[in-house]
């Protein structure tokens, strides 16, 4: 087992698991971001729609995120302990589990589309275009589900670089098919918005196709394909994965919240927000892919019994992540304008967005701490200090706090925005507060009662 003594190796064996996942996860991101691009082109409305359609596709998916932190968790520790004919048995609870849950999930917000996305985002042209881009993403979710314990497999064994090599090849063929579908070309119907729906979820599903061949051929020589796992397994993903979706929708559905507040600032602010936070979310990945890297390391760790080293593998994605995040956000800082022309091709939507664009840029990089030391204590088990600060930030001090400041003293947009960011920021220092004071003694004693025969 390596030590983390020196100064350079811990670095470079994060960064040597953590960039194939970064590229994993921006390539993913682009789904989002090509959305954003090509439908952008079509006028604020499509762009406004697109954003509230996205942002309900984001409350079902969260649903099913704590997925992917189960497998890789549960995978990464049967990794270290060498025995191949244990690395599936956690994914294939997680396929299961994932598809059981992807119908009722799928047939609850169908039938919630229509009067959730009226409400968000106010405007029934913006409602009627959204209903039917939102409707094609929700088509996709149990690919989704079904992507999401691919990648906890993938990275829980340290071989990311597969997962990353599959998202290249169905992110491309999701330009080609979106483009196609939008407006119309190669003989395809001009769909305009609702074309980038149907042709993300089609990706989405060549991707899950393209995964369950190299899994298979991954498990076949050591006999998993037909290992059906134990109850005791179902129980371990469910674990992990029940409260670490809750916290996640609890998150997307406060962001749900925020783009009706920013509703009532009209349909072009709720198109500059949807950018704002598409940005966010690209901008971030390097942090979530150190995150999820560490994830691994720290699983790896309590695998080897070594507290210690669990606890100091936090501390070092930390400061790697943050290091990374500054420098991506430094061209947004000193470039906002042409990041915003990208998406928003009015030029009084952009003077409107720089100084939001730069409030975000800031904010990115206490959130991607945020985002490590969230992960790495749901992979220690500690998915109710997360649910916590995630809630009270959000739904007990922001969320009031910017209805009374919208409604009662009419603040700017950018007041909000900077509202948002305090909030970000706290959530991360009471995140750092929990891993500092973690009892890393009780978590040993709890990780062996939880994987004792």
């Amino acid at each position: 087992m390596p030590k983390v003594s020196s100064l350079s190796e811990p670095y470079l064996r994060l960064l040597a698991l953590a960039l194939p996942i970064m590229a994993a996860l921006f390539s993913q991101s682009l789904l989002n971001v090509v959305d954003a691009y090509m439908v952008g082109q079509l006028g604020a409305q499509s762009l406004a729609a697109v954003g509230v359609g996205g942002y309900l596709n984001f409350i079902a998916v969260s649903l099913l995120l704590g997925l992917g932190a189960a497998v890789q968790a549960l995978v990464a520790r049967a990794h270290s302990g060498g025995k191949r004919s244990t690395w599936a048995s956690p994914m294939k609870a997680g396929l299961l589990l994932g598809l059981l849950s992807a119908a009722p999930i799928t047939l609850f917000f169908y039938a919630i589309a229509h009067p959730t996305l009226l409400w968000i985002s106010q405007d029934a042209a913006v409602a009627a275009e959204a209903v039917p881009y939102f409707l094609m993403r929700l088509a996709g979710l149990f690919a989704v589900a079904m992507n999401f314990s691919f990648r906890g497999y993938w990275n829980g064994i340290h071989q990311p670089a597969i997962f990353l090599r599959i998202l290249v090849f169905s992110h491309v063929l999701n330009v080609i098919i979106s483009y196609g579908l939008i407006y119309g070309h190669w003989g395809l119907p001009a769909l305009g918005s609702t074309g980038a729906g149907l042709g993300t979820s089609l990706a989405m599903c060549c991707g899950m196709l393209l995964n369950a061949f190299f899994v298979w051929k991954s498990i076949k020589p050591h006999g998993q394909v037909a290992q059906a796992p134990t109850k005791p397994m179902y129980k371990a993903v469910s674990r992990i994965a029940i409260p670490t979706s809750l916290q996640q929708f609890s998150f997307a559905l406060g962001m749900t919240l925020m783009f009706w507040l920013l509703a009532h600032f009209g349909s072009e602010y709720l198109a500059i927000g949807h950018v704002l936070i598409s940005l966010t979310l690209l901008l971030i990945l390097p942090a979530l892919g150190v995150a999820l890297a560490a994830t691994s390391l720290v699983g790896q760790a309590l695998g080897f019994h070594n507290t210690q080293e669990a606890s100091q593998w936090g501390w070092l994605a930390s400061r790697l992540g943050a290091g990374v995040l500054l420098v991506c956000a430094l061209p947004v800082i000193i470039f906002p304008q042409w990041f915003l022309q990208q998406f928003l091709h009015q030029e009084t939507l952009v003077q409107q967005a720089v100084l939001p664009l730069r409030i975000t840029a800031l904010v990115i990089i206490c959130d991607g701490l945020a985002m490590i030391f969230s992960q790495v204590l749901l992979s220690i088990g500690e998915a109710a200090k997360v649910f916590w600060a995630s809630f009270t930030t959000q739904w007990v001090l922001f969320l009031p706090l910017a209805y009374i400041a919208l409604m009662h003293f009419n603040v700017s947009f950018v007041a909000l925005w900077c509202l948002y960011g305090s909030q970000r920021l706290l959530n991360t220092l009471l995140l750092m507060f929990f891993w500092q004071r973690q009892n890393w003694a009780k978590t040993y004693h709890q990780e062996c009662l939880a994987h004792a025969p």
